[in-house]
């Protein structure tokens, strides 16, 4: 089906965001960029907004409900975490049972008409603006990161520079066992003696 990429894209990404929440501690929660202005997001405020965007774009975009509040009951990182993973895989099966037909036929974007494969993209991209949003937070607390796409500062540095992708954990399992633990994120190697940017300061 010429549509499987952008199946297999919602797969990749759904870990992705639980995979940068592992990144924070409970203690981030109410953490804001600036915290005289309320403007921005807090940790808490993005995930919440993660689960109820997500929520409110699949069902009323892309006609898939998955029957359950896209909020958990207590609102901490590791609830947070379970609950979009539950909710997400649930969308994640469904998709997996359409056809060609059903991602080509239109939908209503907002005010517009749109197929449902444009809307499933457009998804996808504003989950990655807000996740991107998300790790600069991370980098504003002086906290190490590890790879949500490619290597970072912390895993080596630059791709040219042949640094490895490391993420916190192989798989979602390993990631709510480490997490339930207190954390068994894979140990960071750190920049190295390289740049870490293409202009770095003189």
């Amino acid at each position: 089906m010429k549509y499987d990429f952008l199946i297999e894209t919602y797969e990749t990404e759904r870990i992705k965001v639980i995979s940068a929440w592992s990144m924070f501690s409970d203690n981030d929660l109410s953490i804001r960029p600036n915290s005289s202005d309320k403007r921005g997001r807090s940790i808490r405020e993005h995930m919440v907004h993660q689960c109820v965007s997500e929520d409110t774009w699949f069902r009323t975009m892309l006609g898939i409900d998955v029957g359950a509040p896209p909020l958990p009951k207590q609102e901490v990182r590791l609830e947070f975490m379970r609950q979009y993973e539950e909710d997400s895989g649930k969308r994640l099966a469904v998709l997996r049972t359409r056809d060609e037909a059903w991602w080509e036929g239109e939908t209503t974007f907002f005010d517009v008409r749109r197929s449902r494969a444009w809307v499933m993209t457009r998804r996808m991209t504003h989950t990655a603006h807000h996740r991107g949003q998300q790790l600069a937070l991370l980098r504003m607390l002086g906290r190490d990161e590890h790879s949500n796409y490619g290597p970072t500062a912390d895993t080596g540095g630059l791709m040219q520079n042949h640094a490895p992708t490391i993420y916190p954990y192989p798989n979602l399992n390993a990631l709510f066992e480490g997490e339930r633990a207190g954390g068994r994120k894979t140990k960071l190697p750190g920049p190295g003696a390289k740049p870490v940017t293409e202009r770095p300061d003189s």
